[in-house]
């Protein structure tokens, strides 16, 4: 029985990890279309990784572009168990600064135009949404956080914009004034596309700037994103050393089972079609119907 992989989505340097090995680059097609970029799988102190680089290798697409669905789809497909989301993003509290991590425990789902289930077409299913986040991952995270020396800050609300454009500064104080601690413009739907594939998932926010509502710095830009950006990636490397040997199975928590009693539809109406379509998340619990065989003709 081959050992399940942890997925790692990203920006394109992530894969440069030192000591990956078997590294080969592989294309996956999903039934809702093509993801992001071909998978970079290889072997990391005898664990099988998957890294898709999130907006495409060059960073060719915006956050609007990104096929979500296909994304999470082909990890699954290609047996990833565990998903780190390793993401830039705007600090909106004082106390969160540029070059810290924040393990976010919620979401807040302020996009507009994005398709944010596998359902439909015959098959509904609600997952529960609660709590967005695998505790056993999370706590993997923060710990390897700290041992490489970050800033870590577990828990609090990433707050997802639809973008590419960054927040207007009265956008930015509402905001605030909600309470959220982070913004960025990926981490939804993936959340809840992470959740119906029975994935585990937590995000690694790496934090360049304090998005426009801070008084006392410059408004964030592309050129100070960037430039604290590629910092960060180096402690996101360190970080992903860390945790690929501290995380494996079995499965303790609630993420494998999500499913379980979220479809509604009765079996007997699935449509064929989307069935068929869906196998990949409920072929376990709802197994295709075996053709009958021929009978043979007479005479």
């Amino acid at each position: 029985m081959s050992v399940p992989a942890i997925g790692v989505i990203g920006g394109s340097g992530l894969y440069e990890l030192e000591g990956l090995t078997d590294v080969r680059w592989r294309r996956v097609r999903t039934p809702f279309g093509d993801p992001s970029d071909e998978y970079c799988t290889g072997t990391f102190e005898g664990r099988p990784l998957i890294f898709l680089p999130r907006h495409g290798r060059g960073h060719r697409l915006t956050p609007g572009e990104l096929n979500f669905r296909a994304n999470i789809w082909g990890l699954k497909s290609l047996g990833a168990e565990w998903v780190i989301s390793i993401s830039a993003v705007g600090s909106m509290k004082e106390t969160i600064h540029p070059l810290d991590l924040v393990i976010p425990s919620q979401f807040y789902d302020a996009t507009r135009r994005r398709i944010s289930t596998f359902f439909g077409e015959g098959i509904v299913a609600h997952v529960g949404m609660a709590d967005p986040v695998c505790p056993v991952l999370a706590d993997a995270l923060e710990k390897a956080g700290r041992a490489s020396g970050a800033a870590v800050h577990r828990g609090g609300t990433y707050i997802c914009i639809e973008g590419p454009q960054f927040s207007t500064k009265a956008e930015s104080r509402i905001y605030r004034g909600w309470g959220v601690d982070v913004i960025g413009m990926t981490n939804m739907p993936e959340a809840k596309l992470a959740r119906e594939a029975e994935l585990c998932y937590a995000t690694l926010a790496l934090v360049t700037d304090y998005d426009v509502w801070h008084e006392g710095h410059d408004a964030v830009t592309v050129e100070a994103v960037i430039q604290t950006l590629l910092r960060n990636v180096a402690t996101a490397k360190d970080v992903l050393r860390r945790i690929i040997p501290a995380v494996g199975p079995p499965r303790t928590c609630p993420c494998p089972d999500l499913l379980r009693n979220a479809v509604i539809t009765q079996p007997a109406a699935f449509p064929l079609a989307t069935r068929r379509r869906l196998d990949l998340l409920i072929g376990k619990y709802f197994p295709l119907p075996t053709r009958k065989p021929r009978k043979a003709p007479r005479g």
